[in-house]
């Protein structure tokens, strides 16, 4: 019986070596020296996707719009942004995003949930305006609780007062 358990683990190990071993490629690699086809290089908006959220990031201004302190107002930077971006989004018209609305961590939980979501309707309010329907975009808000800059400094609190625009198809 011993010899038949150790007879049956050894043809096991077998298999499983067999099993995990390297599969000869069907097209080997050029040799030394030899010609290299690059492949197609990447096209416009540099080999990603058209339409896919990789498209998105390569073609358009930012993804992100930043906000004064206590504020939800679309300034100059942040139309120039958007513009980009809904000029982006009528080339792809059946493309859904959600924008994201964040605030610094200085106020209460409660205050920076509302105006998170105050400045992600501002970009979404400011999309629609520039054609790009309102049933596309979803909004929500993260307040204080997403930082991308973990600082107690002006430099990071001015970079977590913002929008991310996300897209999500």
């Amino acid at each position: 019986m011993a010899k038949f358990k150790t007879a049956l683990i050894v043809a096991t190990m077998a298999v499983a070596v067999v099993g995990c071993q390297k599969k000869r490629p069907e097209t080997l690699p050029p040799g030394p020296g030899g010609p290299v086809d690059p492949g197609p290089g990447p096209g416009p908006g540099g080999g990603a996707q058209p339409g896919s959220a990789e498209h998105f990031r390569q073609n358009v201004v930012s993804d992100t719009i930043n906000f004064d302190f206590d504020q939800y107002d679309i300034d100059s930077r942040a139309r120039q942004i958007l513009d980009s971006q809904a000029q982006w989004l009528t080339q792809y018209p059946t493309t859904r995003i959600t924008l994201e609305g964040h605030a610094d961590e200085r106020g209460t939980r409660e205050y920076n949930l509302a105006l998170g979501d105050r400045r992600a309707n501002a970009a979404k309010n400011y999309l629609a305006a520039r054609g790009v329907s309102p049933t596309r975009i979803t909004t929500i808000s993260y307040g204080k609780e997403r930082p991308i800059a973990l600082g107690s400094d002006e430099a990071s609190w001015a970079q977590n007062r913002r929008a991310v625009t996300i897209v999500i198809n």
